[in-house]
């Protein structure tokens, strides 16, 4: 793996063309979802509900996996679910196979909390795309559509080991 100081000379020789852009009609929700099998996702219930230009949106039943011992949502599954869809956009953005975004820093601000039975909803919106880095806002809502937390990603771009 190069070093992050190698980046930009790596990226350049790898691929000079930075998609700003996601091409939705190359990721159908259905090939999302198969190669979710066996991963977080599946465990978690996590699924990806919308691919858009500049976000991917996606859900969570919040049922007896997610919740701490006072009842309520695990503030480190709501991370969960926002490196998830920043990841992943990350990904599509991407569309190479020479490349990869890994999380660099993620933060979350928990602003109330997501009960049993409830369903936490996603959405990564692109703030950056540049050739080293990629930064994602992740806002999650309630079924009643309340923020409950905000979420920021960002993402290291890097040569895929070989």
């Amino acid at each position: 793996m190069k070093a992050l100081g190698d980046l930009n000379q790596t990226t350049n020789a790898v691929s000079t063309n930075i998609n700003k852009k996601i091409n939705p009609a190359l990721f159908p929700l259905d090939a999302i979802a198969e190669r979710s099998k066996g991963t977080v996702l599946e465990h978690l219930s996590i699924r990806i509900t919308e691919v858009g230009e500049d976000f991917l949106c996606g859900e969570m039943p919040v049922d007896e996996r997610h919740i701490q011992p006072a009842g309520i949502l695990h503030g480190g599954v709501s991370v969960v679910l926002a490196e998830t869809l920043g990841s992943m956009a990350s990904r599509l953005l991407l569309n190479n196979d020479k490349l990869a975004g890994v999380g660099l820093e993620v933060n979350a601000n928990h602003l109330r909390p997501v009960l049993l039975g409830d369903t936490l909803y996603g959405r990564a919106t692109l703030i950056h795309a540049g050739r080293s880095t990629h930064v994602w806002e992740i806002r999650m809502t309630d079924k009643a559509k309340r923020l409950c937390c905000i979420s920021r990603l960002t993402m290291a771009i890097i040569e895929i080991p070989t």
